[in-house]
């Protein structure tokens, strides 16, 4: 089973984007609290990278803006691409 919840504020506006076939993608990074260690000053975040389809994506595009809190759910999908001749591993929610 592969299934991601997450509950993050978005760190800027979904991007949303339309395909060449005419469907509806949006983007978006959540940015996740981690627990504070006791004898930390300030807490940590993750920034998970996600994307939505269809009338979700138009949905989040819409009704969602920087800094405004999501529940988002979804699996985690892994890829590649090269830049300057390097590798570069990416791991989304989709």
């Amino acid at each position: 089973m592969n299934k991601v919840i997450l509950l993050g504020r978005l760190t800027a506006d979904p991007e949303v984007r339309y395909t060449q076939t005419g469907k509806t993608v949006t983007t978006f990074t959540l940015a996740i609290n981690r627990p504070k260690a006791k004898d930390a000053e300030t807490a940590e975040a993750d920034f998970i990278r996600c994307q939505c389809w269809g009338t979700t994506a138009e949905l989040v595009g819409n009704s969602f803006a920087k800094g405004k809190l999501m529940l988002c759910s979804g699996s985690l999908r892994s890829g590649s691409y090269e830049k300057d001749g390097k590798k570069i591993f990416t791991l989304d929610v989709n």
